[in-house]
């Protein structure tokens, strides 16, 4: 099945900014902050399919954590579903998200390396990015925003999206999170905000 996604990605987790994860002026990243690493990604399908299943207008969340120094640093993972799509909708997405259909997301961390899927849930998942800011809620377990951009002129890429999508890191303003089995409230800690497109 041939399938493509693209929109707007924005993400977050525990790391100081610039998050030592992203690639800096042409300069790839290493270690989290912290060596333990947790936060929720988000991404808004302005366009998409899955075969003649229209993805167009549907959202994705996943909520990570992963530790440095674990053997083969395994990913744990809850996968967020907007509820608004339809049985084959959600299939198409979760099997997407979770590296079924193949295509570029092989590559992406909690699909090439070890993972522990907790769960995949259907919730409400709303995401606003644009000039004035950013923001992720997923049901009443996620909030995220995030309008203070770091200050400089340093080209800044995320592999999540692609290194060949620059984007923009932030400082969040509040970033909360209480989606068993995961749970924080941080503030000033790093976002990071771009388009993204996956394909098969």
């Amino acid at each position: 099945m041939t399938w493509r996604v693209s929109g707007a990605y924005v993400e977050s987790c525990n790391c100081e900014a610039i998050c030592p994860c992203r690639m800096v002026n042409g300069v790839p990243g290493g270690r989290s902050t912290y060596g333990v690493c947790y936060g929720a990604m988000a991404w808004r399908i302005d366009e998409g399919h899955a075969g003649d299943v229209d993805l167009s207008g549907l959202a994705v969340s996943l909520t990570i954590s992963y530790d440095d120094d674990e053997p083969g640093s395994p990913w744990s993972i809850v996968l967020h579903i907007d509820e608004r799509a339809d049985e084959a909708q959600g299939d198409a997405l979760e099997q997407i998200y979770l590296g079924e259909l193949g295509g570029d997301v092989l590559r992406l961390p909690w699909i090439r390396k070890p993972r522990r899927l907790v769960s995949v849930r259907r919730s409400r998942i709303e995401i606003e990015s644009g000039a004035d800011g950013h923001a992720v809620n997923v049901g009443s377990g996620i909030s995220l925003v995030a309008t203070r951009p770091v200050e400089g002129d340093a080209v800044v890429a995320c592999g999540i999206p692609g290194y060949h999508e620059p984007g923009t890191e932030l400082y969040t303003d509040s970033f909360r999170v209480d989606d068993e089995p995961f749970a924080w409230e941080l503030s000033g800690n790093c976002a990071f905000a771009s388009g993204f497109s996956y394909t098969s």
